[in-house]
């Protein structure tokens, strides 16, 4: 059996910094060369202080699969998280940060059959660089993308997310247009948006990704084809 690629540190150029909601930020860096990326996967993000003391994070890719050396990490600014605060305080356009990756051969998608993603708010970031692959390839057919967020103003890439393969369930506050009640995900919500014999691929919280696996499994799919990414509070 072989044995996982150890990746190598690089200094990474940040090229574009902008904003998805009141609390996340978009990185788009450069690496010094084109990575061998697949959709689902993620990078270690290294600070170091000049007396040695390091922390790191990891965090999801945002960015599909394109053949460039430019990728984009999405990044939630917690209160007392000691690396995303410094992502969203303090670096600027120019500014170089170690970078590792990518990370991850499980939870992917080659854009190659049928996947249902679902995701709980800062979840969706994986499965965001597994839309933008099917809308890449022109393969949007294979894939039903559902993200459950608390309201409006908490939905990364509002602008560019919404789409006939995208479902946004608002658990909180929905907007006028919506036609759904605001109230967590349910069965009802996924069960017309599997598609057969699709992979399904979850992310979000502990209690978020648990019950979305049971949602899927009540609707139809059997264990064996749901992939589940966990997290919780990282700073």
């Amino acid at each position: 059996m072989a044995l996982p690629t150890r990746h190598a540190w690089e200094q990474a150029t940040v090229v574009e910094i902008r904003p998805e909601t009141k609390t996340a930020k978009t990185f788009r860096f450069r690496l010094p060369s084109a990575p061998a990326l697949r959709a689902g996967q993620h990078y270690i993000v290294r600070l170091s202080a000049p007396d040695g003391y390091t922390a790191s994070r990891s965090y999801s890719v945002a960015s599909a699969p394109d053949g460039s050396s430019e990728i984009e990490l999405t990044v939630e600014r917690l209160g007392d998280g000691e690396v995303s605060s410094f992502l969203h305080d303090d670096v600027m356009v120019g500014d170089e940060l170690e970078l590792r990756g990518p990370i991850g051969g499980w939870f992917v998608w080659s854009g190659d059959a049928p996947a249902v993603l679902v995701g709980g708010g800062s979840g969706v970031v994986p499965l965001m660089a597994m839309l933008r692959l099917a809308r890449r390839l022109g393969t949007t057919d294979r894939v039903r993308l559902v993200v459950s967020v608390r309201a409006p103003g908490d939905l990364y890439y509002a602008d560019e997310l919404p789409g006939p393969e995208s479902t946004v369930v608002y658990t909180r506050t929905a907007p006028p247009s919506s036609t759904r009640a605001p109230g967590r995900l349910t069965e009802e919500d996924l069960a017309p948006l599997l598609l057969s014999d699709a992979t399904a691929y979850v992310c979000g919280s502990a209690g978020f990704a648990d019950g979305a696996s049971d949602l899927l499994v009540a609707a139809g799919v059997p264990t064996e084809r749901i992939r589940v990414e966990r997290f919780g509070p990282t700073g």
